[in-house]
């Protein structure tokens, strides 16, 4: 695996979630009255997932595992090969679910929901970044 490769990823998620956390509003009612919030929150979860989909499968084309299927397969792979822990896995591939109906159907996004994301879920963001670079042995 391409150390390098990991740790620009890890660095772009770490960013992500640090403008997630920068904007979430203390209040959910002020979230859903606010669509440039609304946007740059949204925008960073998508990213967010994505740069963990797009680092779990990095790893796993480098393993000896067959090929996902599916972007939620990535973090069973993972969970397969040790490098994230179950609730990790199960944590994304919630994420997974999230991103597809923010990328596909944007208009029915719950912003309490999002809200509640930004506030309680980021954390299992950093546990992936944490479980990945103990995994790759890299030093966060």
């Amino acid at each position: 695996m391409d150390r390098l490769i990991v740790s620009e990823k890890l660095e772009s998620l770490r960013r992500c979630l640090n403008r997630i956390q920068q904007k979430t509003p203390l209040e959910e009612e002020t979230l859903s009255q606010d669509p440039d919030v609304q946007d740059i929150l949204v925008v960073n979860l998508t990213r967010a997932v994505q740069l963990c989909v797009d680092i779990g499968s990095h790893i796993v084309s480098e393993s000896s595992a067959s090929a996902p299927k599916t972007m939620s397969e990535v973090f069973e792979i993972l969970e397969n090969l040790g490098a994230i822990t179950p609730p990790t896995c199960k944590a994304l591939q919630q994420a997974v679910g999230f991103r597809n109906i923010a990328v596909h159907n944007y208009d029915s996004i719950d912003w309490e929901i999002v809200w509640t994301i930004c506030n309680k879920s980021l954390a299992d963001f950093g546990r992936f970044s944490s479980e990945i670079a103990s995994y790759a042995n890299m030093t966060e």
